[in-house]
């Protein structure tokens, strides 16, 4: 009989990783000896019944609880996956169809050219992000690796797709929610597109980000980067390009000298690209918490993903059960076929963002002497830019849509970028940068981990204790781009930033620190998230190893303990200030650095667990020792870090002002009333909470520097409550610099009518969107849901703030958003009345423990399981998460029988085998 198993690990027992010294130093995990727990050899392996369905007849069982949560169980993988693949086109088949037509590099085709990418560049936006897909060679590379897959992940991929499809079939496109019906889009789909997705999921926080702008505007100097007709011959600066906006098949001509001079002179501002990379569009806190802070001494845990509201980011809950295989409740993004944070009847799992680099840049140094600019010299040797003709479809309003075509480039290290557009210090292909021509390219350690996401999530999920959970990781896995924060019934906590980080050698770390000292653009970039190598030096080029260029489990921080690990999106290094971690390569983010008031505000209940401070809720209770429902009272206190500690000492200064005119730089005010809502504020930020949006605009006007507005410094070895306390208040209130900002924060209430005195909920609130087609007009779905919680700027931890994007995240459906956003307010709408409309934050979130008979978790989706405004579950969470009503997360069968919900449903298929 074949069997599978999880790859056995290439790093051979004991082998460590030194990276050099000072900032880049060596560090060894003495808790985690691996060659301890070589004895337990993990879950046993698969046989062919348990993965594959029999002869293509796929059958899953799907019982839906309270919630619309899906519990599906499958006597193989296959099948199961097929239930999972149906439950979520059940409930969200617009955003799989527009993630598929994503990643095949199709948007285009179907939805038209979008919107223009910038005034100066009449191309539109799906123009740019299809051409930038088919660069990225998603698609291409799902067909050529599909076969090299492991048997479950094929298995599972197969099953998927097939769901899907059932759901479809079964359905009719005419009959589909109304954001996509009849949509020539929404159409069967195969294995391959899933895997061609996962592609761009494991992209998200490296290449992904370079597909509005910088990989299509990478052109050599002269070089026209709009595309041209299908058959018509490649433009360059001296001749003109046929390419519309509006209709790529007329012959409207655009000047191509003034494409290319666009091209070289575009800044990130320019075409609205982002700068700052630490920054992906994700958050998240996470706990795992260990026998000695439980009630029972078994291990606890919490999940608290801030995600987008809309879009394909979402995240949808379901209970996957093959028996003796795999039981998992959790939630994964939509169109993953496993849950990606959950738990079993052993182990909790959750991630948070990490902040480690997952590619690097080169400035290759061009040879001049090419009139081509398509040379560049490495260790002395001529080396050639490759280029390739990539074509997509545009619709053009015939039934028949426009070929367009174009080269792009490629180096050894992988796709060129134009450097003007990721950072305006860096020039455009042919500038000078360091003293000599170059080109920017990049390789991207994620590009080879798309084929582990079944395989590493599996086996995560299929471990009963911590030595098994580290095996995949110890097998070169990798979880992408998030850090894993653990707990088991064992009462084991533990961290793991086991994400793809590229392993540079000691010398290249070393020559990297250099160029730091010396060069403050590079020192600039590798603070906004970025690492800019020499090219022209093989000196920095990855490591090969065995993790295919990327730091092996060794070399990676990770943490055990009886305590506590969190993480809230600050580096691996105070995972526990009572165990700092350092070490690592500088790649995995920044060391003895300020923690963000996040971070503190998550240690301060974990290390103070009795005291509620502003709130009435005790982390832990009384007996300071967590479970799994205190543990989500706690996220759902809403407190915020700002406000225990400036507070108290902005209602001081407030009581000494009284009634002066507070100078706030363009005029002056009294902020009597501003103060009188903060002294009636309880605090935290309930629905129910007045006053609080007030501290809110103050604290986005007043944003603390370090350390220039604080007494005291940082401290890194107390990092949880430092830099702290403001500086003296001057002896005239109306100078006051706290006042000043308060002042100015009432002004921006003011131009929007907003009551000081205000209810939170009659000023925050989420406002869903109704089903609109692409390119169509948002319109509201509803009525607005007061929603509780408070953003990064106030130090909070139950995260929820403004979307301000006209389209769902990730795709181009419309959604209902603000007008405008007043500067410097948290993004406050503009509009009259409106207040913040929240579209991001908390989403799956939950509190865990393991009691006698199992997990106990509570939590929810807090935008709940679908995007059809016509399901019954796609607003029933939200009205919970409003209430604070969370809900048990059921697991064991008997649980899932008695829920007064339930509907149960048997699906099957069969698929063909050949």
């Amino acid at each position: 009989m074949k069997t599978f198993a999880w790859k056995r690990p290439l790093v051979a027992a004991g082998v460590s990783l030194c990276l050099g010294v000072g900032l880049i130093g060596c560090s060894s995990d003495s808790s985690d000896d691996d060659r301890s727990n070589n004895r337990d050899t993990g879950p046993s392996a698969l046989s062919d019944s348990q993965i594959s369905a029999p002869d293509g007849q796929l059958s899953a069982r799907v019982q839906t609880t309270t919630g619309g949560v899906p519990h599906i169980t499958a006597d193989n993988l296959e099948s199961v996956a097929f239930g999972s693949g149906y439950v979520q086109a059940r409930d969200n088949i617009c955003l799989i169809a527009d993630s598929i037509v994503r990643a095949r590099g199709e948007r285009a085709m179907y939805y038209g050219p979008g919107e223009n990418l910038s005034p100066q560049l009449p191309i539109g936006i799906n123009i740019i992000t299809d051409f930038s897909y088919k660069a990225l060679g998603l698609y291409e590379k799902a067909q050529a690796e599909f076969d090299e897959l492991s048997a479950p992940s094929q298995a599972m991929l197969r099953g998927f797709a097939a769901g899907y499809n059932k759901y479809l079939n079964d359905t009719g496109r005419q009959n589909l929610p109304a954001k996509c019906n009849s949509g020539p889009w929404v159409r069967p789909i195969s294995a391959t597109d899933v895997y061609a997705y996962y592609q761009l999921v494991a992209l998200y926080a490296s290449g992904d980000q370079f597909t509005g702008g910088p990989i299509f505007l990478a052109v050599p100097p002269e070089t026209n980067p709009g595309p041209r007709p299908a058959g018509q011959a490649a433009t360059t600066a001296q001749s003109s390009s046929s390419l519309a906006s509006a209709d790529p098949a007329s012959t409207d001509a655009f000047d191509a000298q003034a494409l290319a001079r666009f091209a070289r002179a575009a800044t990130p501002e320019s075409i609205g690209a982002k700068t700052d990379f630490n920054d992906r569009g994700m958050a998240s806190n996470g706990w795992g918490i260990g026998s000695e802070m439980t009630e029972n001494g078994k291990g606890a845990l919490l999940a608290n993903p801030h995600f987008p509201y809309t879009g394909n980011r979402r995240l949808y809950q379901m209970q996957l059960t093959v028996p003796g295989v795999y039981n998992v409740n959790g939630a994964g993004l939509i169109g993953i076929v496993v849950p990606l944070i959950g738990f079993n009847e052993n182990i909790a799992w959750t991630h948070t963002v990490s902040t480690a680099q997952h590619f690097t840049l080169y400035d290759l140094t061009l040879d001049t002497s090419d009139s081509t600019w398509m040379t560049y010299i490495k260790d002395g040797e001529a080396k050639k830019i490759e280029s390739k003709t990539l074509s997509i479809q545009v619709a053009n309003g015939s039934p028949t849509p426009t070929t367009l075509q174009r080269e792009f480039y490629f180096s050894e290290y992988g796709p060129m970028l134009a450097g003007n557009v990721i950072n305006e210090n860096l020039p455009a292909w042919g500038g000078e940068f360091a003293g000599r021509a170059s080109a920017l390219t990049y390789r991207d350690a994620n590009t080879e981990t798309a084929r582990q996401v079944v395989d590493q999530w599996l086996n995560m999920g299929r471990a009963s204790n911590l030595t098994q959970f580290k095996q995949p990781f110890q097998a070169c896995g990798s979880v992408l781009w998030v850090n894993t924060m653990y707990a088991d019934a064992s009462g084991q906590a533990f961290y793991i930033d086991g994400t793809s980080v590229p392993q540079l050698s000691q010398g290249a770390l070393q020559a990297f620190q250099s160029r730091i000292n010396f060069n403050p653009v590079v020192a600039g970039l590798f603070d906004a998230g970025v690492t800019l190598l020499d090219g022209s030096r093989s000196l920095n080029d990855w490591i090969e190893g065995d993790c295919d260029g990327r730091v092996p489990y060794a070399g990676a921080p990770k943490l055990e303990r009886r305590d506590y690990v969190q993480n809230s999106n600050d580096s691996y290094w105070a995972t526990n200030p009572d165990a700092f971690l350092t070490g690592y390569s500088p790649l995995y983010g920044k060391t003895n650095s300020i923690l963000s008031p996040r971070t503190r505000m998550g240690l301060k209940m974990l290390e103070n667990p009795t005291d509620p401070g502003l709130s009435t809720v005790a982390p832990a209770g009384s007996d300071g020792k967590f479970t799994g429902e205190e543990i989500i009272k706690a996220l759902y206190s809403n407190r915020a870090y700002y406000a225990e500690t400036l507070l108290d000492e902005l209602r001081t200064r407030c009581t000494n002002a009284g009634d002066t005119a507070i100078n706030t730089g363009s005029g002056s005010r009294s902020v009597a009333a501003g103060c009188a809502a903060l002294a009636n504020w309880d605090g935290v930020y309930d629905v129910n909470s007045t006053g609080a949006h007030v501290f809110r605009v103050f604290m986005a006007d007043y944003n603390p520097t370090f350390p220039a507005q604080f007494s005291v410094d940082f401290d890194p070895a107390s990092p949880e409550t430092t830099p702290s306390t403001p500086n003296a208040a001057p002896s005239d209130p109306a100078q006051d610099p706290m006042l000043a900002s308060l002042a100015r924060g009432l002004n921006r209430l003011d131009q929007v009518n907003i009551a000081y005195a205000a209810r939170l909920g009659d000023v925050q609130q989420v406002q869903q969107s109704a089903g609109t087609r692409p390119n169509g007009a948002p319109a509201k779905s509803g009525s607005p849901i007061e929603w509780h919680g408070n953003q990064n700027l106030e130090g909070g931890f139950n995260i929820v703030r403004p979307d301000t994007s006209p389209v769902e995240d990730g795709t181009r459906y419309p959604r209902y958003a603000p007008a405008g956003t007043i500067p410097g307010t948290g993004d406050l709408s503009s509009t009259p009345n409106e207040g913040w409309l929240i579209g991001y934050g908390t989403s799956w979130h939950f509190g865990l423990s393991f009691g006698d008979t199992g997990p106990e978790g509570y939590g929810l989706v807090s935008y709940s399981q679908s995007d059809d405004a016509t399901s019954p579950h796609f607003s029933d969470q939200d009205q919970r998460y409003s209430n604070k009503n969370y809900r048990p997360l059921l697991y064991r069968q008997a649980d899932i029988a008695a829920d007064p919900n339930l509907e149960t449903e048997t699906i099957e298929a069969t698929v063909d085998t050949q």
